[in-house]
């Protein structure tokens, strides 16, 4: 059952890439960053906070670029600008607008993560290949 890989659990693995994501930053005031840069002092709560979107981040960028690789990592970066400049080509979204286009950055972001925490499913499901990370003895 653990080995069964849906659109359910790629969109489970989104949610909380979008929450990692977002919750760092964000252009409104509400993010770790944001809270962070407003604070006079260095707080326990502050310190345990960035712990936990540190440990987050890790477990995610890892896992993406252990299972994606740099090259894939940078084609997705790549096709993920290139829907970004359909979208200002188009005249969805202009160049002015950084506040849709940090969003939809942000957004981007946390779908390269899901793929990359999600891309070992992808490739055994479409290839029959299974990854094996290195053991050390």
């Amino acid at each position: 059952m653990a080995n069964n890989f849906t659109a359910a659990s790629f969109f489970l693995r989104w949610v909380f890439a979008a929450v990692l994501v977002i919750s760092t930053y964000n252009p409104s005031d509400y993010s770790y960053i944001s809270w962070v840069l407003s604070e006079r002092s260095f707080t326990p709560l502050i310190a345990i906070l960035g712990l936990i979107l540190l440990t987050g981040w890790i477990i995610y960028v890892r896992a993406t670029f252990m299972s994606m690789g740099w090259l894939g990592v940078i084609l997705g970066s790549a096709l993920f600008a290139c829907i970004i400049w359909l979208f200002v080509d188009l005249g969805w979204m202009t160049l002015e607008s950084t506040g849709a286009l940090s969003w939809l950055a942000l957004i981007l972001t946390s779908l390269i993560l899901a793929t990359g925490m999600s891309w070992s499913h992808v490739r055994k499901r479409l290839t029959g290949q299974i990854d094996v990370d290195d053991v050390e003895d």
